[in-house]
């Protein structure tokens, strides 16, 4: 790899400023062991802000070519530059006119000769015992395509929210694009007053499965009794199932002021403040929902815990 690291010279940035300035997409393309690296690389830059997609060579010589659009560039890789299925697409490729980019081990190959950009993948020798498999060389391919990546990345100031509008599903679009809105409760919550005898907020502690009463007075939040509180208050000498329910809750709990809130940063205050449930208020302490830890983790967020 340190070779192959001392081999990126100027056309590499070439390589970069001519996938930069392409109105339309770049198509990846390669037979074999190339293909499927070949792959990778033009998923690897769809999700990094670079439109592309993989074209197989045999497909394009029967009516894919026509997927090679005149605002298109091409990036073929080819470890030898002589792939026959390869080679024969190549006339058709410069008859588009497009940026032609090639990886290749061979600067004098056929690839290299139609290419307008070369960047050498080549290696001292293939890791597998027999040196005949794609081992070393496929390793270096992926990395310089990781590399090209990378760069457009940083030219195209492709950001956090970029990668997570682009990968919603994914552990980090969780984290930088899922927002409380999504996920918080906001029916049917676990609500009574704070003269609520504490025998009926009881009740609906149970029914609302949050292990949580949120404590109004007149509909603005007071306080919150938890599970915890309550095996408190039955410890308490003067306990009394027919005192208001605000007099065993904890007043003035933490709270979150903001639905539009990512869920990340509110696990990060859940997890600071050691609690498992926290209201979102608006201005006037009026609850708007409550988020759960057991909701947060549901949608794939990790907590901080080993």
């Amino acid at each position: 790899m340190e070779k192959a690291a001392q081999q990126i010279d100027g056309r590499f940035s070439e390589a970069v400023e001519t996938i930069l300035s392409l109105q339309g997409k770049l198509i990846v393309t390669g037979i074999g062991k190339s293909g499927l690296v070949g792959a990778k690389i033009a998923a690897t830059l769809a999700s990094t802000g670079t439109s592309s997609f993989f074209l197989h060579p045999s497909e394009a010589l029967h009516g894919d070519l026509g997927m090679i659009g005149p605002a298109d560039g091409v990036l073929a890789i080819s470890y030898s530059g002589e792939s026959e299925e390869l080679s024969h697409i190549l006339p058709h490729i410069r008859r588009f006119d497009v940026p032609l980019l090639a990886m290749t081990a061979d600067p004098d190959s056929t690839l290299a000769g139609y290419a307008d950009v070369v960047l050498d993948i080549s290696v001292e020798r293939e890791a597998c015992p027999l040196g005949a498999a794609p081992t070393s060389s496929t390793t270096v391919t992926m990395a310089l395509g990781d590399a090209l990546a990378v760069a457009l990345m940083k030219r195209r100031h492709f950001k956090e929210e970029d990668f997570a509008s682009f990968h919603p599903g994914g552990s980090l679009g969780r984290r930088l694009y899922l927002k409380l809105e999504e996920i918080a409760r906001q029916k049917n919550l676990p609500i009574v007053e704070a003269s609520t005898p504490l025998r009926e907020a009881i009740v609906v502690m149970s029914e609302g499965k949050l292990g949580n009463i949120l404590v109004t007075d007149h509909g603005r939040l007071k306080a919150i009794m938890s599970d915890g509180d309550l095996r408190r208050a039955l410890m308490r000498d003067d306990f009394d199932m027919n005192r208001p329910v605000i007099d065993y809750a904890t007043p003035n709990p933490r709270s979150l002021n903001n639905l539009q809130m990512l869920a990340s940063d509110a696990l990060a205050h859940m997890e600071a403040a050691k609690i498992q449930l926290m209201p979102i208020l608006d201005e006037e302490q009026r609850i708007l929902g409550v988020i759960h830890l057991h909701d947060l983790v549901s949608a794939g967020l990790k907590t901080g815990k080993k």
